[in-house]
């Protein structure tokens, strides 16, 4: 068995960045942009009004008057120049006329006729966005996992197209006679299928399609069927048959189709029985039957595979809380036990739940990270310092 980090870098190692697509900036949130992006105008495009008010032709003081000429809206600006003494009628988003020089908001205004009066001082370049203020012609914005915030920018900066990593397409392989798909009536001896649901859930967070496939059952030929149905896939995850039992075929199927193996086994609990490695071409990541051991074994270790194809930071972040109850010495393989993170005290606290096993998603669901416990690592008393992932 290897250790959890040498295993992750093994599949780390079979990750490799995806080509690229050009697409539509309607369809870009979520997708990691690979190219910087070139503001294709100046925003905004001429000194604007910050306010409702009065462009003014100079600088004023409590009891100058000046004359309006004209008004100036948002998309119809005023085309004549302002005279020292004279002002016009401005919204916000407005064209500053030429020769203004302030903007008095309207609260600050006496209007009688086309005479206004400033009932407070009018200051140069006040209420004033000038030109460029946002951004410039020709101005870049940097490759990185786009927002909705960094759409808002695309846009205004006159970008209708970015070019995005392609997404990683996932085929899931779920295998055993046991199993059988929500809403079907299971047999007497058989279970519903419920890890690639959250798996598939898992890659489409992360930005990848996951593609199901059909439940391959405990026999070399529907095994082999199925994974006839990953072509063109950027990844194979299989769930179940990776251990030694007489019914476990993937790592046996697998290798009759030209398995590179990178590692199977990791001293680890939950997902002991985790492979990895390149079949028919397409990196694989063969995950524990397991409803908890599949899913903790996709946060740490699936997920990081599709950052890493997607050209993001991969890693697992490594958090700190303070722990909120005893627990006893860890064994040989690393621990990662679920948790439910709170704030006693006003700090961090993180308490893993009594019940750990496998097989329990009600568990799972309640639980917000995942303790780190090293290989062998000593008993903790509560208030000590460990380490966890979110999840």
């Amino acid at each position: 068995m290897i250790t959890v980090e040498e295993a992750l870098a093994r599949c780390l190692a079979l990750a490799t960045p995806l080509g690229t697509e050009t697409i539509a900036l309607r369809h870009a949130n979520g997708r990691v942009m690979t190219t910087a992006a070139t503001a294709q105008l100046t925003q905004p495009p001429f000194p604007a009004s910050a306010m409702d008010g009065y462009a003014l032709g100079r600088a004023g003081a409590v009891g100058d008057r000046f004359t309006v000429i004209g008004e100036a809206g948002a998309g119809h600006g005023f085309t004549g120049t302002l005279q020292p003494h004279q002002a016009t009628r401005i919204f916000t988003g407005a064209p500053v006329p030429a020769g203004g020089v302030t903007v008095a908001i309207q609260e600050d205004i006496s209007v009688r006729g086309d005479q206004i009066t400033l009932t407070a001082a009018a200051l140069a370049d006040a209420n004033i966005r000038p030109m460029g203020q946002d951004f410039a012609k020709g101005q870049p914005l940097a490759p990185r996992l786009l927002r909705p915030n960094d759409l808002a920018l695309l846009a205004a900066m006159n970008v209708p197209q970015v070019t995005v990593r392609r997404r990683p397409v996932v085929a899931l392989i779920a295998t055993g006679d046991e199993l059988v798909m929500p809403g079907e009536v299971p047999g007497p001896d058989q279970i519903i299928a419920s890890n690639a649901f959250a798996l598939a859930a898992m890659i489409e967070s992360v930005g990848g399609e996951a593609r199901m496939l059909p439940i391959a059952r405990d026999n070399e030929a529907s095994l082999r069927t199925v994974f006839g149905l990953t072509e063109g896939a950027d990844l194979i995850v299989t769930i179940g048959g990776a251990s030694v039992g007489d019914h476990d075929l993937v790592g046996k199927v697998a290798t009759d189709l030209g398995l590179e193996r990178a590692f199977w086994k990791i001293a680890m609990r939950p997902g002991k029985p985790l492979m990895a490695g390149k079949v028919l071409g397409i990196p694989m990541l063969g995950l524990p039957g397991n409803p908890v051991s599949a899913i903790v074994c996709g946060h740490l270790f699936l997920v990081p595979m599709l950052k890493a194809m997607l050209g993001l930071p991969s890693l697992p972040q490594i958090l700190t809380a303070r722990l909120g109850s005893d627990q006893p010495a860890n064994g040989p393989r690393s621990h990662y036990m679920r948790a439910r993170l709170s704030v006693v005290d006003g700090a961090q606290t993180i308490t893993p739940f009594e019940r750990q096993d496998s097989a329990l998603l009600s568990i799972l669901t309640e639980a917000d990270a995942l303790l780190i416990r090293p290989m062998n690592d000593p008993a903790r008393r509560t208030g000590e310092m460990l380490n966890y992932i979110s999840i």
